[in-house]
């Protein structure tokens, strides 16, 4: 059976950091990683989340099955901290959401439930995406149409030519957007082109489907909901998929929510339904461990603020490192500006320089970053911006 297999091509970033570990200069820098790090260049556990495994050693007593939709007190508060405690849709009983296997098994799950109420509906992706969108929500069969979403001239939303391109989406197609802190480009949407979105939204019948990773590493807890928040009011239906793994600092546990915003409280318990039996098939039951601790959290008032306060930390740490690396090279010998670079938002940004200058960082100065210029901000620290900007503007003389 298994000789007719051929090797997988093995991903790039993960190649990498291979090629970063079998390094042993002192000096190396990995800037490829997609996990947040601090100034000393750890991915600590929060002690928000030390504190809830303590109180959950306490109170948990059992290891049984929780269910297919996974814990329901999560599930409600996990919608509080995405829509708001106040937001008419929760009232409404329009919203059902349920536990995931992290962002990536909540985008698959959501991708099989529109693949089931609509199976001719193509799905629209933004140019660029991050690189798993499309191998991971193309797998449930959708055919895939892009629209334009970076421009690499002006480093900004390339918002004209999104706008007309979405002007031309036909009713019931699926389109994908990032809730906030845009991977790979770090640039976001403003409130005011949400709006626009939104409006087109409503004209043309096509479906939004927001993936939301890092809420709470932009602006704020708030104002990086604005998107989901206007488009669950505005629109009839909404699907969106979130990860606690960045702003809970739950990479490993595998802690994620889809949500479906339907037209009448009826449609979504049919949903709901739909999505369990999608579930059932896929992975049959989520981990409990790390929303058990998310539920713990939201759910206690102490633990709320100090998690809060904590992920205020890494969000404004990531905003200094922004300002700091771009400050620190804009004076450079090829005369590029990077200014984009600190008024962009989350965990990546394209540096957006060529090719041989990324060889020439990876093989003079054992700074490593992936072909497409994304770099991770919280790979930067106070112990290696001075080398990492010496070393740019080096390579760009």
């Amino acid at each position: 059976m298994f000789e007719s297999l051929k090797p997988v091509v093995a991903d790039p970033i993960l190649g990498l950091m291979a090629a970063f570990r079998e390094d042993p200069r002192e000096t190396k820098i990995d800037l490829g990683v997609g996990v947040y790090m601090n100034d000393r260049g750890q991915t600590p556990v929060m002690d928000s989340v030390k504190r809830a495994e303590a109180k959950l050693a306490e109170l948990e007593k059992t290891k049984s099955y929780q269910g297919i939709a996974g814990d329901a007190e999560y599930n409600s508060r996990m919608l509080q901290l995405m829509f708001g405690q106040d937001h008419a849709v929760l009232a409404s009983g329009r919203a059902k959401s349920l536990q995931a296997p992290g962002g990536s098994g909540a985008l698959r799950v959501g991708a099989e439930v529109i693949r089931r109420a609509r199976p001719e509906a193509k799905l629209w992706v933004g140019t660029p995406t991050w690189p798993n969108h499309i191998p991971l929500l193309g797998s449930a069969g959708f055919e895939i149409a892009e629209y334009p979403y970076y421009d690499t001239a002006t480093r900004e939303v390339n918002i004209d030519l999104m706008l007309e391109t979405l002007r031309r989406v036909p009713a019931g197609d699926v389109v994908l957007l990032h809730g906030c802190c845009h991977n790979p480009t770090g640039a976001d949407l403003s409130n005011e082109q949400w709006d626009q979105i939104t409006e087109i939204a409503l004209e043309r019948g096509f479906v939004p489907f927001i993936d939301t990773a890092y809420q709470g590493l932009g602006d704020g807890l708030d104002e990086d909901a604005y998107g989901m928040r206007l488009m669950a009011e505005k629109l009839p239906e909404l699907v969106v998929a979130s990860s606690c793994s960045k702003n809970f600092g739950l990479y490993r546990e595998r802690t994620g929510s889809i949500t479906f915003i339907t037209q009448t409280p009826e449609q979504a318990a049919i949903v709901g339904g739909q999505a369990m039996a999608v579930a059932r098939q896929m992975y049959s039951m989520p981990p409990a461990h790390g929303a058990l601790l998310v539920s713990l959290i939201l759910g206690d008032e102490a633990l709320c603020k100090d998690w809060k306060a904590e992920l205020e930390e890494v969000r404004l740490r990531i905003k200094a490192m922004r300002t700091l690396l771009a400050d620190s090279i804009q004076d450079n010998a090829a005369g590029l500006d990077f200014s984009h670079i600190k008024r962009q938002n989350g965990m990546f940004s394209f540096l957006g320089i060529a090719p041989e200058h990324l060889t020439r960082l990876r093989e003079e100065f054992g700074i490593y970053i992936v072909s497409s210029t994304r770099i991770n901000l919280a790979g930067i620290n106070s112990s290696n911006i001075a080398y990492l900007a010496e070393s740019i503007r080096t390579v760009l003389k």
